[in-house]
């Protein structure tokens, strides 16, 4: 079994580069403002590529992060799994974003997994998505806690990765068929 094939580091990018887009317009860097005057302001372009990559920063490793924790669990028990781009909802999740719509809901990722193995098996390597999640959202939190002198910018950096993860925890638990949720507990309840 491999790490990571060229493939799925062609995803990681994709899924990376397509999450910052999306998510552009509600994560923004901040900004120095202090030497910016109604000039420099006007005459800045609707799209800022700095905007893009501060979103991909702070989006995509919760994203991909959860995947890899499925990947990896996976592997752990002998199976054959594959970290994938969800091209149909990155081009929805584009689509909503183009579109100005005011939700976004889409599915960027997913690992496929192949084998055999015990419906307990199955229910931790579902938990190990979220799982990531809630280990980023406790590292968030414990630093914005532990952390006196934090730089403004670190400090809002952290609070959008505590609430991103713990965001993607909560829905990600929720028993909705084809989630992780589901299959944590679809696979529990058939293990006990």
């Amino acid at each position: 079994m491999t790490f990571l094939n060229i493939w799925e580091a062609a995803d990681i990018i994709i899924i990376a580069l397509a999450l910052g887009f999306i998510f552009m317009k509600f994560i923004r860097r901040p900004k120095d403002t202090s030497q910016e005057n109604w000039m420099t302001q006007y005459a800045k372009k609707r799209f800022e590529w700095k905007d893009l990559w501060y979103s991909a920063l702070i989006v995509a490793p919760a994203i991909i992060l959860h995947e890899f924790g499925h990947k990896f669990v996976a592997m752990g028990f002998g199976l054959t799994a594959t970290f994938k781009a969800a091209y149909g909802w990155l081009g929805l999740g584009i689509v909503l974003r183009l579109i100005n719509f005011g939700f976004i809901f889409f599915v960027p990722a997913y690992v496929s997994i192949q084998g055999n193995a015990t419906p307990l098996q199955y229910a931790i390597t579902a938990f190990a998505g979220p799982g990531i999640n809630l280990v980023l959202w406790l590292v968030a939190f414990i630093l914005l806690k532990r952390l006196k002198n934090i730089k403004p910018k670190m400090k809002y950096a952290l609070i959008l990765v505590k609430r991103i993860n713990l965001w993607l925890f909560i829905f990600n638990m929720l028993p909705i068929p084809g989630f992780d949720g589901w299959h944590i507990y679809t696979n529990l309840f058939a293990a006990f």
